[in-house]
């Protein structure tokens, strides 16, 4: 066989590897030619979020290096849910997980590549469950395992000591150890990826397949990510950061990146862009020589934009964030953009009966400013802007030629601070 290019150095050097199963093992496995693995992704929402990101670049970074991707959707797990230490999973309706389960595998299938000799695969681990029989199930599947080492888990244990846990959360580890088993032998599948939460789960399939078949496969996990400030990363005072534009607009995803903490920076940069490592090692250097001009945040915002929402909306939110900052032209920005990007700044919305307020009162409302004289002080020494042209007569209305896309006028006080004020259509 052709010798594919090793990732196990490159995973390593940007911090991704939690553990394995048996590094040198798997090395020799992943020395030897192109292997199969996967990962799986439950629809237990309508979306996947940044902490789904790092694994569907951990899939992609396989592929780039000549192995064989298996993205899986579990239309079945996604009808149970993995036990969490916090308390019993919602179950959702059957028909919702299934629609889920279809704008899951669409996000899935955007990070790989289905063409080429190691052209990826989509698979839904409902096919293979929805016709199992209970009786088949524990007698083929359920007496391989010990429920001593099942309630090792911390999650369980966890569960244990407060709430409890259903069996049906505590029958999860062996429906994903079962697609494991599956994907063995219908894809010759020898490695699954997860987060370091999932170890249990993946080790639990690793050892189904060998009491099974006698087979020796392989599990790796990542880190899970957490921020400088002790906070869970993909988080945001707004909550969760999706990969879908309607639940977290391509403005708002844009701006998580460019928020970042310096001290988060560095593993940011490490596990999320595609970047060779030393390219990376290199803006992480001149990042922290100037932290000023947020070189790292913006490259990785800018490739990550891309990659999740595409070239085209990238553009528009740069085109966004150079507009609201005086910079651009703001007549140019389409009312969804607009929205987006004025709905992750301090903004009021006007309702029909509002009676044409002064800029002034604006300024005050956005919170600009902390009183209309502050504002028509902040007008006189030129601090004022509306639709980035300065103004300095305060006391007038919003003229209608001055309302952009959308309804909306953009009020700016100096460099840095911009609000939105979002008139009624048509008003």
């Amino acid at each position: 066989m052709v010798p594919v290019t090793h990732i196990l150095d490159d995973l390593s050097a940007r911090g991704l590897l939690a553990d394995t199963t048996d590094l040198g093992d798997l090395r020799e496995l992943l020395d030897s030619g192109a292997v199969s693995l996967y990962c799986g992704f439950d629809p237990t929402a309508p979306s996947l979020h940044l902490g789904n990101l790092l694994q569907l670049l951990t899939l992609r970074r396989f592929q780039a290096a000549g192995h064989r991707p298996i993205g899986l959707v579990g239309g079945a797990t996604g009808l149970i849910g993995d036990p969490k230490e916090t308390g019993e999973r919602k179950l959702n309706p059957t028909e919702q997980v299934a629609e889920w389960t279809e704008r899951i595998r669409g996000q899935v299938a955007r990070f790989l590549d289905f063409e080429g000799p190691n052209a990826a695969v989509m698979v839904n681990n409902y096919d293979w469950t929805d016709g199992l029989t209970t009786i088949e199930f524990l007698r083929d599947i359920g007496k391989h395992f010990s429920v001593n080492r099942m309630l090792d888990r911390e999650a369980v244990r966890a569960r244990l000591a407060g709430p409890g846990i259903s069996y049906t959360e505590f029958s999860y580890q062996l429906l994903q150890s079962h697609d494991y088993l599956q994907l063995f032998r219908s894809h010759g599948v020898r490695l699954q990826t997860g987060g370091s939460d999932q170890w249990g789960n993946l080790t639990a399939g690793v050892d189904l397949i060998r009491r099974v078949t006698g087979e020796h496969v392989h599990a790796l996990c990542t880190p899970l990510l957490t921020k400088a400030d002790g906070t869970k990363f993909g988080k945001t005072e707004a909550g969760t950061v999706w990969l879908d534009a309607e639940l977290t607009s391509p403005y708002a995803f844009y701006q998580f990146w460019i928020n970042a903490d310096d001290r988060d920076l560095p593993s940011l940069l490490r596990s999320f862009s595609l970047r060779p490592v030393a390219d990376v090692e290199e803006l992480i250097a001149q990042s922290a020589d100037a932290p000023q001009r947020r070189l790292g945040q913006r490259a990785l915002a800018d490739e990550l934009t891309t990659l999740v929402h595409g070239a085209e909306a990238t553009a528009s939110v740069q085109a966004a964030s150079t507009a609201l900052f005086g910079r651009g032209d703001l007549e140019s920005l389409d009312a969804a953009t607009l929205t987006a990007a004025l709905h992750e700044a301090p903004h009021v919305v006007l309702a029909p009966e509002d009676d044409e307020p002064s800029l002034a009162d604006l300024f005050a409302r956005t919170g600009l400013v902390d009183s209309k004289g502050a504002a028509r002080r902040a007008a006189k020494e030129g601090g004022a802007y509306v639709n980035n042209a300065r103004v300095t007569d305060l006391d007038a209305a919003v003229a209608r030629e001055q309302i952009l896309a959308g309804g909306w006028v953009v009020l700016r006080r100096g460099r840095r601070s911009f609000a939105g004020v979002q008139y009624p259509v048509g008003g």
